[in-house]
């Protein structure tokens, strides 16, 4: 009987494990497929003309 500590201790960590685990999942935003898509189509987009831009000024 001298694990039964442990093996609390045990479950304790592997709970708060899993509980940090479920953290940094990325959360629903009630987006459908299609929408979240055309989101993050936009957002490369803007991310890519940024980068254009930033491209355009070091080589001037």
């Amino acid at each position: 009987m001298t694990r039964g500590n442990q093996r609390e201790l045990a479950r304790q960590k592997n709970a708060k494990k899993q509980n940090d685990q479920g953290k940094g999942k990325r959360n629903e935003d009630g987006l459908s497929a299609q929408a979240r898509k055309q989101r993050d189509a936009e957002i490369m987009q803007q991310k890519q003309k940024a980068a254009n831009v930033k491209k355009d000024t070091s080589t001037k």
